[in-house]
């Protein structure tokens, strides 16, 4: 990566031998509306995901941990609940594209696109929200839940004024894991995308097989310290607030 940010402010554009440092590179990427529209349906997918998937993975994460399951049943749904973390991403892509295909015939959202680009990427990213709000409410103990109800706390201010400000933390850690995720996801957006709902990871894959240029550099650099910022902010903010 670093090599991919020297060559990114490289004056020269083919070749490996330095030329002079310029910013040239990125003033052309900024001005480039390809670039500009993919960058848009990126973090237009990335948000729409992430938010989807934070909700849901938040509300998995309290059922699996809070709700009184036998052994079996939360032995299953842990399995289930760890499958999209240990599938290779080819398989689950294939699987979605089989899985879109059949829902399809009876509902238009399943087309190639944008929404079903949301969808297929919430498919992945609430396993990654779960397991961190799960990892959090281990960390509490059970004896809130009785003392919220000695207090004569109802269970949605119990959520609203106890349990939900003290998951923020979890909460935050997973939305901000699985954005990233999403931003940086190639394989299943390929499988998923339509002709006009191209992405940065896209851009790049048919942009670098016609030949690296200097712009991909530049735009690699970009979503690298973007993703970094991202993944520092998350763990500064969560050990903050613990």
């Amino acid at each position: 990566m670093l090599a991919v940010a020297v060559f990114s402010v490289n004056r020269t554009r083919y070749g490996l031998s330095w030329t002079g440092f310029t910013w040239d590179w990125y003033a052309r990427l900024l001005q480039n509306e390809a670039v500009l529209e993919a960058a848009r349906n990126t973090f237009l997918l990335a948000f729409c995901s992430t938010l989807l998937a934070t909700v849901l993975g938040t509300l998995l994460a309290l059922g699996l941990e809070r709700h009184p399951f036998g052994r079996r049943a939360r032995a299953f749904l842990e399995t289930l609940l760890y499958l999209p973390v240990v599938t290779p991403d080819l398989i689950l892509a294939a699987a979605l594209v089989v899985a879109f295909g059949f829902l399809r015939r009876y509902f238009s959202l399943f087309e190639p696109g944008l929404p079903a680009m949301v969808v297929g990427h919430v498919t992945f990213q609430v396993a990654f929200v779960a397991l961190v709000v799960v990892s959090r409410l281990k960390s509490l103990p059970r004896e809130l839940d009785e003392a919220a109800r000695d207090l004569y706390a109802t269970y949605p201010y119990y959520l609203r004024r106890v349990l939900v400000p003290l998951l923020a933390p979890g909460i935050v850690a997973g939305a901000m894991l699985a954005f990233t995720l999403s931003l940086d996801d190639f394989v299943i957006s390929f499988f998923t995308a339509g002709p006009t709902s191209q992405t940065l990871p896209l851009l790049i894959y048919a942009s670098a097989r016609r030949g690296i240029t200097p712009e991909i550099h530049a735009l690699s650099t970009l979503i690298f310290l973007l993703t970094l910022v991202l993944v520092l902010s998350a763990e500064r903010f969560t050990r903050r607030t613990a």
